[in-house]
């Protein structure tokens, strides 16, 4: 049998509070981690945090314990290709950069993850940290990296933004995050006694979720439909104002609940007894929640935003980003139709069930023996 494909992969998206890039690394280990033909070591470019990755990695994955400060190496790597990452992990066939950045290497093939082009569509729309990204790619492809991404929309998207070479680019599709153990005593954290249905947004507020626009159409539906709540939970962000102005504005502001960040337990079970999961966002490279609700059999209503009409196919109800008057319509449509609902469910379901880790790997090793010639 050949030696197994020796990968470094950046796990610093592990550190901290969960995030759609921490899960996405946390599954991809997962599923290289079960396979008998690659070789999988974890790296954090932290100083002080780099051990609080440990216990997020799952059996049979390494970890590279040389300390990599941050500030400093981002600043050489931003100005040429030294220090090599070779220096910190060791001998590698391939190095998986997966969060838009890849370090610089001796001889180990590159490849960087570019979940979506928000900096690029929307920079109005992003913070000082990511707005960095752009030329780090850049830099990256015109070192030799082959690129990844989620879905053939953001593929197509780097090849036409940074004209890369297409034979380059890889489109590999992610699994979903597996959801915890349902707390279903969540939404009477969260709810009044009584309340039974509620629209259901997660995701933190930062102005490309558009949460603002689900609290008008919302409004706009609330009257007809006295029982009817709206649940946004998910951590503050830099969009934090403009919603708090939207809801003090909506009529309907008191059956509006903001729950902050939730455990993944609370998230479970929020999911779970939603009546509708809205995605209102106005550009996404994958979109988790939406996939993660189908899992739990919860419709799904999103917007047709960079690659979410790819990857929810005909499973959700789908209206053009920005359409308040759409958004309303569609999520009073699953709201009055438990035959709609139900049919959106069982939809939901068998597709969410496609994305799966095991499948993510392979094609990700797949991606690693090409680049790397092995």
């Amino acid at each position: 049998m050949a030696e197994p494909l020796q990968v470094a992969l950046d796990a610093t998206p592990l550190i901290g509070r969960p995030t759609g890039v921490g899960a996405f690394c946390a599954g991809v280990l997962g599923g290289l981690s079960r396979r008998p033909d690659v070789q999988a070591t974890a790296y954090a470019v932290s100083w002080r945090r780099r051990h609080a990755i440990d216990g997020r990695l799952p059996a049979g994955v390494a970890v590279a314990r040389r300390p990599m400060p941050a500030r400093p190496l981002h600043a050489l790597w931003s100005r040429g290709s030294v220090p090599p990452l070779e220096w910190f992990v060791g001998v590698t066939d391939v190095v998986h950069g997966t969060n838009y950045v890849v370090p610089p290497t001796r001889r180990a093939a590159r490849v960087v993850t570019v979940h979506d082009l928000t900096t690029v569509r929307f920079p109005e729309l992003c913070d000082a940290a990511t707005l960095a990204f752009p030329a780090l790619v850049r830099r990256a492809l015109a070192d030799g990296a082959w690129v990844h991404t989620h879905s053939a929309s953001v593929a197509d998207e780097v090849i036409e933004v940074f004209g890369a070479d297409p034979d380059r680019v890889r489109a590999v599709p992610s699994g979903v995050p597996p959801l915890a153990a349902p707390d279903d005593a969540a939404p009477r954290r969260y709810l009044p006694d009584g309340v039974e249905h509620y629209v259901l947004a997660v995701g933190t507020a930062e102005p490309r979720k558009d949460l603002p626009g689900l609290v008008a159409a919302f409004d706009a539906i609330a009257a007809d439909r006295p029982g009817l709540w709206l649940v946004l939970a998910g951590p503050e962000g830099w969009g934090s104002a403009q919603l708090a102005e939207a809801i003090s504005a909506a009529r309907a502001r008191a059956r509006v609940v903001v729950t902050g960040w939730v455990d993944d337990a609370s998230l479970a079970g929020l999911l779970r007894r939603a009546s509708v999961l809205a995605y209102p966002s106005r550009y996404e490279g994958f979109g988790y929640p939406p996939l993660q609700a189908m899992s739990a059999g919860t419709p799904v209503v999103a917007t047709r935003a960079g690659a979410t009409g790819e990857v929810l196919g005909d499973a959700a109800l789908l209206v053009d980003p920005g359409d308040r008057d759409a958004l309303a319509e569609a999520l009073a449509s699953v709201v009055d139709s438990p035959e709609l609902a139900a049919s959106l469910s069982a939809r939901g379901r068998a597709h969410a069930a496609e994305f799966d880790w095991a499948r993510c790997a392979a094609g990700l090793l797949a991606l690693y023996r090409e680049a790397s010639g092995r």
